[in-house]
């Protein structure tokens, strides 16, 4: 349950992080409401999640999930830039979350 919790931790990381873009510096209410809903979602699952994970490898995984999934949503909803240089960056990253999985025991 710890992991389905930490999966859904970063899915809500990467829903604060487009709101965030679309509440325009928290200038639009629903944008702005939205991303503070997501923001503590995001964390008290993280917290759950790390009662049984530990920090070293929920911590990182969180923050991967949600790095590699904004630049997805920032790819296929908001037009950005995608580079060879981007998409070896964000393989990297995913490949760093696929490898603190399998090397933690828990």
């Amino acid at each position: 349950m710890a992991w389905i919790s930490l999966f859904f931790a970063g899915v809500f990381e990467i829903v604060w992080a487009f709101y965030m873009k679309q509440s325009h510096g928290f200038t639009r209410l629903i944008p702005s409401v939205l991303t503070l809903v997501a923001m503590l979602a995001s964390l008290v699952l993280l917290a759950y999640s790390m009662r049984t994970i530990p920090l070293g490898t929920a911590y990182p995984i969180w923050t991967g999930i949600g790095a590699v999934g904004a630049f997805v949503v920032g790819i296929a909803l908001l037009g950005e830039h995608i580079s060879t240089l981007r998409l070896v960056a964000a393989a990297l990253i995913a490949s760093g979350i696929v490898l603190m999985k399998v090397s933690t025991p828990t």
